[in-house]
């Protein structure tokens, strides 16, 4: 069990967590074959690896490199120089220094292991995580490595055209936070040069107070203000110092004024070091309860009473990319449902960060943002594009995005809702003492302030009152004193603004007099028209229109019907429609419309206009005559002139009102059905599409389930194939030297298979059993071998049930010997599974036995038909055999003699000193005994004279050497 590490340690090394899918085997061994053993850092491998497979990933890596490499367990601590592999089918994480399991893991889940990890890596590990995002498909990842860059920590893409697959490093570079884009080999190169300067003193350690001295941060702050006019010296002072540390490393500086120095040499890095000071940290719908309170108090609240035509005012500043404005848009238009279409919205967003604008302007987004916005928002709010997801153009329409200086430059009114979150916990008290009276005065009476979950309005709260403390929700509070606020003047920047537009406005020419007369001569002398499209929205106003056409009260609207004075809509829309129809010009005359004091008589003509360009939609040319039989209104100058009139009068008014009546309702019987009959036709192509909407929607949704999941399984089962190609590039190196072993040790096997079929025989044995390729497969008792073998189907059941071994000799047609064998064939999981057999080559030592067997018999017969006896003794002087002329002579039995040593036969007789030196020097001395007397009583015998001789006799075969004593019996009488 591994000791835990201390805390103190712990917080020393650098944390790097390392992400892929497929094709990331290969990346993993090219970048830990080029990183160095002894790098003081702990490295985290995590991949999409399938559940149902057991990962060999540890031990393929293992042989790339000699930093000890493990499988991850639940609560093991993490130490330096070593490498952690995640397991299959569990979600890994990172907390104080220790891994933590999750074996409850998601079909959701499976999809985002390296963000989860990554992102604990970021919050576990501040300013020392460093991610790294190899080869894969997706955009698993990205998140994570924002994460980490956030949180001033190291980031590293592998560069696409290196990966077998580019979908994770593409989404990773297009996120924006990819501080280095290398190959494998390169990457391992820097984080070896990152390691080398964690080594150094951290800037922001209060024991290392020469690394950042605060003349080389005003120095640092001043170069800022020069190049990009923001004052970063109120800024919190543990930002500050985290994002400096974090900009030396990437330029490999360790010291303060060697980083001002590098300043100088290369002043694009202000620009750089001026992004990483403006941190973005946002994604969409962050903090889900916020939304729910603003849906649930807020804007109920807001709209309580609201006069319909009053605009909704939203100012978020510090927007970052976009994604919290665009949240609260999406917020509101849910609230407001049908109504959203009639409520004046109006959205502003503004950040220090021009890059960050750009994209909050573009609003395209990576394919993570499923895991924050729900399907039916996708759907409504959403636009699929290539790379990820779209805001709906009409929500961009609302939103105004800006370039501003929260701190400096003036700041929007009357507004309903200000959030800023998280932008107050960057800003030192001086300046958040300047912003909230900013957001006092831009707020409306009653007006909402949300604020970060770990800001708070500290000492402005006589501004502002607590509506929601879980959510820092906060509303203005009508005060009598209003708050002083004071805006930095830049000259520079709109004067130079200001010189680029009147450069770039275009030089107004001077009239042509030609073209000004004919204009003064058609506005007196020609008719008075328009000139409108096929939709009767008017494009052009000609000559003095006034007493034919005026704008009516409300929304503005150029739409011709709705501008013609009483008595001429509904000639005019014949008209237009006969004009339409018949491509041709079209006159009314005598139409009749009310003035002052008199009946006024008004002609129209149409006339179609032709264009000469091809694709322009027709438009018509409206022309309004006075005509010239208009006369006075009848007017009453005596009781007899009108008694008389009054008859002729009244009877053409009657005969005129009949007239007009007929026509109108004509018309209306026409528009009515020719509207109900459109009517019936949308509506009837409203339900149909909407039923295709739907349809289409739900398949597209299924498909994207699928998808999702296909790519997942296909992830997976291309890290498994990888593993499998190496396991088999593994085997076939094996069987390359099992297969060079067996040839070269000349014995002749045959693997035979549990069903008696030969599955295998190495080179000997086709020599020595006459065996061909074509006999792989063929049971063993159905080839004719040239040896005359045993029952081979007893004896392998006996070798596989009784687990047995078989051996015994055999002899071919040509007297050739050799030892066969049988054992069983055993599995790696120690399953029987058929038999071995082999052949091994005894003929020469057979026939050596034979031989030495003849020799020892040929001497042992000449020995025992000697008439004097004879001992046959070993290097330790013991009887190795005696002869029967011995064993008369002197009355002792065989077994008294053979195996014993001499000196201990009898009574010991045969212990005579001198003897014995003389027999012990015979074998290393090659020396010889001769006619050596011995006199001595023996038992059972008498007293005896004996006369001995000893040689050295060796046996070739059995490169032995023995001794042989003659004793010849002298007799005393002679």
């Amino acid at each position: 069990m591994k000791k835990r590490l201390p805390r103190a340690f712990q917080k020393r090394f650098p944390l790097v967590g390392i992400g892929a899918s497929a094709g990331g085997l290969p990346a993993f061994l090219t970048l830990l074959e080029h990183l160095p053993t002894h790098s003081g850092m702990a490295f985290v491998l995590v991949q999409h690896l399938s559940p149902k497979h057991e990962s060999i990933l540890p031990s393929l890596l293992a042989r790339a490199t000699s930093i000890p490499v493990l499988e991850a367990t639940d609560g093991l601590p993490l130490a330096p120089d070593h490498i952690y592999v995640s397991p299959p089918g569990v979600r890994l994480t990172i907390e104080q220094g220790t891994l933590h399991l999750d074996k409850r893991q998601t079909a959701q889940q499976r999809l985002r292991l390296i963000d989860d990890f990554l992102i604990s890596l970021a919050e576990s590990a501040p300013g020392r995580a460093i991610g790294v995002i190899l080869s894969g498909t997706g955009s698993d990842g990205t998140r994570g490595l924002k994460a980490i860059h956030e949180a001033g920590g190291t980031t590293l893409v592998q560069e696409p055209t290196s990966a077998h697959f580019d979908g994770m490093p593409l989404s990773a570079i297009a996120s924006g936070c990819a501080d280095h884009i290398l190959p494998p080999d390169a990457i391992a190169g820097t984080l070896a040069q990152l390691a080398n300067l964690a080594t150094l003193p951290s800037v922001h350690e209060a024991s290392q107070p020469a690394v950042l001295d605060e003349q080389g941060l005003r120095q640092i702050f001043q170069l800022l203000r020069t190049s990009v006019g923001v004052d970063f010296t109120h800024y919190k002072p543990s930002t500050i110092h985290r994002r400096l540390e974090r900009r030396m490393l990437l330029c490999k500086v360790g010291r303060l004024d060697e980083y001002l120095q590098y300043l100088e040499v290369h002043p694009e890095e202000l620009e750089l070091l001026h992004q990483d000071l403006l941190i973005h940290v946002t994604r969409f719908f962050r903090d889900p309860p916020l939304f729910e309170a603003l849906s649930q108090t807020v804007l109920p609240t807001l709209f309580r009473g609201r006069p319909p035509n009053l605009p909704f005012r939203i100012w978020a500043p510090g927007c970052s990319t976009g994604e919290e404005v665009y949240s609260l848009v999406i917020c509101l238009m849910e609230y407001l449902g049908a109504a959203a279409t009639a409520t004046p919205i109006q959205a502003f967003a503004t950040d220090l960060s021009g890059s960050a604008i750009e994209h909050a302007r573009t609003a395209i987004y990576p394919a993570s943002i499923t895991e924050d916005v729900s399907p039916e928002r996708l759907r409504r709010f959403f636009v699929k594009v290539d790379g990820g997801y779209q805001i709906h153009k009409s929500l961009r329409n609302l939103c105004v995005f800006a370039q501003q200086n929260l701190v400096s430059d003036p700041p929007f009114s009357r507004m309903d809702l200000i959030s800023c979150r998280n932008v107050l916990i960057y800003l030192g008290p001086v300046l958040q003492k300047k912003v909230l009276p900013i957001f006092h005065y831009a707020l409306r009476p009653g007006g909402f302030l949300v604020l970060g979950t770990s800001e708070s309005v500290g000492t402005s709260a006589d501004l502002f009152s607590l509506v929601d403390k879980r959510s820092k929700i906060y509303r203005k509070k009508d005060s009598t004193l209003r708050p002083s606020l004071h805006f930095t003047y830049r000259e520079s920047a709109p004067d130079k603004a200001a010189s680029a537009r009147r450069k770039s406005e275009p030089t107004v020419p001077e009239a042509d007099p030609q073209k000004e007369a004919d204009r003064l001569v058609l506005a007196r002398y020609g008719p008075p028209g328009v000139i409108i499209n096929e939709d009767m929205e008017i494009l052009h106003f000609r000559g003095h229109t006034g007493p034919y056409l005026e704008p009516l009260p409300g929304a503005a609207s150029l739409h011709l019907l709705k501008m013609a004075r009483e008595g001429l809509a509904l000639d005019l829309r014949a008209l237009i429609h006969r004009a339409k129809k018949s491509n041709g010009r079209v006159r009314k005359e005598g139409l009749g419309i009310p003035g002052k004091d008199k009946q006024r008589k008004v002609n129209l003509e149409v006339h179609p206009l032709r264009s000469t360009q091809g694709g322009r939609a027709p438009c018509f040319l409206v022309l309004f005559e006075e005509d010239s039989q208009t006369a006075p209104a009848p007017a009453r100058r005596g009781r007899e002139p009108a008694r008389k009139t009054r008859p002729s009068q009244a009877q053409e008014e009657l005969t005129r009102l009949r007239e007009e009546l007929i026509t109108t309702q004509e018309h209306l019987q026409t528009v009515m059905e020719e509207q109900e009959a459109t009517y019936e036709e949308l509506r009837s192509a409203t339900e149909e599409t909407q039923s295709s909407n739907e349809e289409l929607q739900s398949t597209n949704e299924e498909l994207e389930s699928a998808k999702e999941e296909l790519q997942s399984t296909n992830e997976e089962l291309t890290t498994v194939n990888e593993e499998l190609q190496n396991r088999n590039l593994e085997l076939s190196q094996l069987n390359s030297d099992l297969t060079n072993l067996l040839g070269s040790t000349h014995i002749a096997t045959v693997m035979l298979g549990s069903d008696r079929r030969i599955r295998r025989f190495t080179p000997m044995a086709e020599q020595v059993l006459k065996l061909s390729a074509a006999d792989i497969g063929r049971p063993i008792r159905d080839v004719q071998v040239s040896l005359p073998l045993p029952d081979m189907d007893a004896a392998i059941s006996e070798v596989t049930e009784r687990l047995s071994v078989i051996e015994q000799e055999v002899c071919d047609r040509n007297g050739h010997w050799y030892s066969l064998r049988l054992r069983p064939y055993k599995t790696l999981d120690n399953k029987i599974d058929g038999a071995v057999m082999t052949l091994l080559d005894v003929d020469r030592l057979k026939r050596s036995l034979d031989d030495a067997r003849q020799s020892r018999e040929y001497a042992n017969a000449i020995v025992e038909t000697m008439r004097e006896p004879f001992l046959v003794l070993d290097g330790q002087l013991h009887v190795v055999n005696a002869n029967p002329a011995f064993y008369a002579a002197f009355h002792i039995k065989p077994e008294q003699t053979v195996g014993r040593a001499l000196y201990s036969l009898g009574n010991g007789q045969w212990n005579i000193p001198r003897l014995r030196q003389l027999l012990e020097e015979i074998l290393p001395s090659n020396t010889r005994l001769q006619d050596f007397v011995m006199e001595h009583d023996f038992e059972n015998v008498g007293f005896r004279r004996l006369l001995l001789n000893a040689r050295r006799i060796t046996s070739e075969q059995m490169q032995t050497q023995y001794i042989l004593l003659s004793i010849q019996e002298i007799n005393l009488r002679t």
